[in-house]
């Protein structure tokens, strides 16, 4: 095994697409979530915060179930696109997304539920409407909590392995992250390597987690 700037490439590629994604699903999901007297909303932020739980491989295994060729989403997706989902770039897309969204969601609901709901009521006696409340004073007012979520988040999809592995594979040049990298470089024994992959990592975690500790107000 030899040392490549590929699975670096493709971790900052999957990891962005992913935080992007789910941080547009976490904004709407949150702010549906806060509105008052939603019905089933126990049960629902309970299914969002399963991927902070379960065993990687068991979120592997219902992506393969739920994308796979006997499922009608991925019978529906290899329709259009003449291919399946597995075993591709945009599998570890959907894996890092998954697991990075319990995270970027649950910091923006802390963020929208921190804002001032006077503020919020003033608003909406000028005539705002609901995503006019959002955009120009939910968000605005929210943007700590929103950067802190964004990192978190992507830094978990950044580091995704377990479920990578199983739904998109180990494919040098096609679908290998820095962790599935180093899982094939201590296996093969190339020792070396998987130290260069994990330095990178340790130091792109550590640089992100300090701007995070840094966005924090002095107590």
């Amino acid at each position: 095994m030899q040392w490549s700037w590929q699975p670096v490439q493709l971790s900052f590629y999957v990891a962005s697409l992913a935080t992007i994604i789910a941080f547009l699903l976490a904004v709407v999901s949150a702010f549906w979530m806060i509105q008052k007297d939603r019905k089933g909303k126990a049960i629902i932020e309970t299914i969002f915060f399963l991927p902070l739980v379960l065993p990687p491989t068991v979120i592997g295994f219902f992506l393969i179930v739920i994308f796979g060729k006997n499922s009608w989403i991925g019978q529906t997706i290899e329709t259009v696109t003449g291919g399946s989902v597995l075993f591709t770039s945009t599998a570890a897309i959907i894996a890092a997304l998954v697991v990075a969204f319990p995270l970027i969601y649950q910091s923006i609901k802390t963020g929208f539920l921190s804002v001032d709901q006077t503020i919020i009521g003033a608003a909406k006696v000028d005539g705002a409407n609901d995503w006019s409340v959002l955009i120009r004073i939910i968000l605005p007012l929210s943007s700590r909590s929103i950067v802190t979520g964004l990192v978190l988040g992507f830094t978990r999809g950044f580091g995704e392995f377990g479920a990578t592995l199983m739904f998109a594979g180990n494919i040098p040049g096609k679908t290998q992250t820095i962790p599935t990298a180093i899982y094939l470089a201590i296996e093969t024994g190339a020792t070396s390597i998987a130290w260069y992959y994990v330095l990178v990592s340790i130091s792109f975690s550590f640089v992100l987690l300090l701007i995070i500790n840094r966005m924090k107000p002095d107590q």
